[in-house]
């Protein structure tokens, strides 16, 4: 009765998943139906109420304006959003986030390393990328599938003499699937991020230089290529400017209405 009962609850996850086409790349991606973004919106409020939020006039201008323009260039790819620009004043974090819902938090500390506007909107557009292709969403769906998927082996094996062999293998292909899906999600939030900083009138180019100064500001912390969950910097550095001949012509169609 146990196998039949979780056969069906894989069955029921799988019938209820729905195929998602991530914006800008056209990816098929395999979801579930999650409410991402109330749950981002809760995740935002309870941010605010723990970290430091900066009351400068000048980080705080700059970030809105930038995010602005890139929300302009997301349109109908976000529908109902309703955008929120923060920044959290912490020098020593380099780092943004944007959550399901338009809610988009920038730390001082990237403001530092991020010097023009064209940087901050290569940021700004890769994390608000993960946003619109739903990558959240679709690692829930997975993970979700990937533990259905171990409770039918465990299930199905259960007499077996190599029934732990079976769940150890099991577990070190589906680890080693959900490293690989990290890293599809990082290198594809880097696609569209830069087309849309580069719709929003903002140098795509400033993509290469900026991630330049993340190699520099990651020196000593280096992790082996096959363990991270991003692309390693150079890989990274030579898919931008792959993408550069395609995200050139949007910068200078999008420029001219933000002279």
């Amino acid at each position: 009765m146990k196998c039949y009962l979780r056969a069906g609850w894989v069955a029921l996850v799988l019938g209820l998943a729905g195929c998602y086409t991530v914006p800008e790349t056209g990816r098929k991606s395999f979801i579930l139906p999650v409410d991402d973004v109330a749950q981002g919106s809760a995740a935002f409020a309870d941010l605010k109420s723990k970290e430091k939020i900066s009351n400068d006039p000048v980080d705080n201008e700059r970030v809105r304006r930038v995010g602005t323009r890139i929300a302009q260039a997301v349109g109908d790819a976000l529908p109902g959003a309703q955008w929120e620009f923060v920044v959290f004043d912490a020098p020593d974090t380099v780092n943004a986030f944007a959550l399901p819902g338009g809610k988009v938090g920038v730390y001082t500390g990237l403001l530092r390393l991020a010097q023009t506007d064209d940087e901050l909107a290569i940021v700004m557009g890769h994390e608000i990328g993960h946003v619109t292709a739903r990558h959240g969403a679709e690692r829930i769906s997975e993970a979700m599938l990937a533990a259905g998927g171990g409770l039918l082996i465990d299930a199905t094996t259960r007499d077996s003499r190599n029934h732990d062999l079976f769940l150890a293998g099991y577990g070190l292909f589906a680890g080693g699937g959900m490293l690989k899906f990290s890293r599809l999600h990082e290198s594809e939030a880097d696609h569209i991020g830069v087309r849309y900083a580069a719709k929003a009138g903002y140098d795509p180019g400033a993509a290469i230089t900026f991630w330049q100064k993340m190699e520099k500001e990651s020196k000593g912390s280096h992790v082996p290529a096959f363990l991270s969950t991003h692309p390693t910097h150079e890989r990274r550095i030579a898919d931008l400017q792959g993408w550069m001949p395609e995200v050139m012509p949007l910068y200078e169609s999008a420029k001219v209405r933000y002279r």
